[in-house]
């Protein structure tokens, strides 16, 4: 029996991310094996596949995530959108923008996002799982665990059976009840919406958090309990809020949430903004930041955009 025919558009972002893990000099020949495999899997991945290495060749210059993104694009203006892109090549070394949009062990991982990208996926075991931008996570069911490599995952679990969440930091055990983790390379962030849950950190003992409460956890142990609102939206509802918050905090996080390069003056910082924004569409986020701040917007390309205070006469 065939392979049913793959979306093409998925079909064209995997071989874009197949091409970059190659291109990062980090693939191992199981890598290559499993790229093998996939080619071979239906004779779409492989037009996928040769459209994305012409394309590669035909633009050697351009950094490829800037090229390969607009492989699933058929709009005439793709021509000009990859002129105007070579502008700033030299100014994005390509291996950064890989790095920030692949790195390898967020491909490797068994659910990942990519950068912008939110993902909700039911688990055997009733469980819902929830991926923020720039995220991934190793599931192990059969041990009731998930690992989370990088970003931030929601969970909500119905009680069947718990489920441990392990991070850098510690473990995070949700036995019925609804938690978002957030991890970087410094810090965990530990947030509970329903129930309760159980923290194990890396350093002290065991203790619970319950709806409403949110720890950090670093290596040294877990921080201070903090009490936050669980009806306000946010990512899970893919909206960013802000109340009287630093204009640069903001812009960090939705940076999170664009590919390429996002810059601002340093006299921007200390600006106040509050309101709540969709984080699929950023360039509307920045429209409408430059409508209520004096500050404008100058976009070289959708991948390198600068905000810089506005000028007096403008």
């Amino acid at each position: 029996m065939s392979s049913p025919a793959p979306d093409a558009r998925q079909a064209v972002r995997a071989a874009a991310q197949w091409l970059a893990l190659l291109e990062s000099g980090g693939a191992t020949e199981q890598d290559r094996a499993n790229l093998q495999r996939w080619r071979e899997t239906h004779p779409g991945h492989e037009q996928a596949w040769q459209k994305a290495q012409a394309l590669r060749q035909r633009f050697s210059d351009l950094p490829c995530a800037l090229a390969l993104s607009t492989l699933d694009r058929p709009d005439p203006s793709r021509r000009v959108v990859l002129k105007r892109a070579l502008g700033a090549v030299a100014l994005v070394p390509a291996a950064w923008l890989i790095s920030r949009q692949l790195p390898l062990d967020v491909w490797r991982a068994d659910l990942h996002t990519a950068t912008g990208e939110r993902k909700t996926v039911q688990l055997a075991d009733g469980s819902s799982l929830q991926l923020n931008t720039g995220s991934a996570v190793d599931v192990d069911l059969p041990n009731h665990r998930l690992k989370l490599v990088e970003g931030e995952i929601s969970l909500k679990v119905p009680g069947a059976s718990a489920l441990t969440i392990q991070t850098r930091f510690g473990q995070v055990i949700v036995s019925q009840g609804e938690v978002c983790v957030r991890q970087d390379a410094h810090s965990c962030r530990v947030s509970v919406f329903e129930g309760v849950v159980q923290l194990q950190p890396l350093q002290g003992g065991a203790f619970t958090l319950k709806a409403g409460q949110r720890i950090g956890l670093q290596a040294k142990g877990a921080s201070t309990v903090e009490a936050f609102d669980v009806s306000q939206p946010g990512w899970r509802e893919g909206v960013l809020m802000a109340s009287n918050q630093p204009l640069g905090d903001f812009l960090r996080e939705l940076d999170t949430y664009r590919p390429g390069v996002l810059r601002w003056s340093p006299e921007l910082e200390t600006l106040r903004v509050t309101g709540s924004f969709r984080v699929d569409d950023t360039d509307r986020v920045l429209a409408l930041l430059a409508a209520s701040l004096p500050l404008e917007v100058q976009m070289r390309t959708r991948y390198w955009v600068t905000l810089v205070p506005r000028e007096n006469n403008v």
